[in-house]
């Protein structure tokens, strides 16, 4: 029903900046709260940031506060998480997530991008 694609992933030097990109097809995302999780390897998917479907609300996990933000265009389908001051514990593969649920909540979410490499080098 709605198909998302992850962009913007990349290699990054401490102190560097990366926004990423959440293109959306199918059903329009204003229905929708928008999440971005992100793996490590060995770890748990953990979250990162959501926006609620108006874009009127936001959350963060408290590892990117002050250092990443995220935004949508409803017209144009679209999501990004802005990510500045970035550190070597940033890098993972992130993805991006549409739920009706619990924004912090990974198994509420019922849509997931494929995902895109971030590598932050010392």
């Amino acid at each position: 029903q709605v198909q998302l694609v992850n962009s913007g992933g990349g290699l990054v030097q401490t102190g560097g900046s990366l926004r990423l990109s959440c293109a959306a097809s199918g059903r329009t995302l204003n229905v929708y709260t928008m999440g971005w999780f992100r793996q490590a390897p060995g770890k748990e998917r953990e979250f990162v940031a959501a926006i609620d479907w108006s874009g009127d609300r936001t959350y963060y996990a408290d590892f990117v506060k002050g250092r990443f933000t995220i935004s949508r265009d409803n017209a144009k389908n679209m999501v990004y998480l802005q990510m500045n001051s970035l550190k070597p514990e940033d890098t993972a593969v992130y993805y991006c997530a549409a739920t009706r649920g619990v924004p912090e909540r990974p198994t509420d979410y019922d849509y997931w991008g494929q995902g895109t490499q971030v590598t932050v080098s010392s």
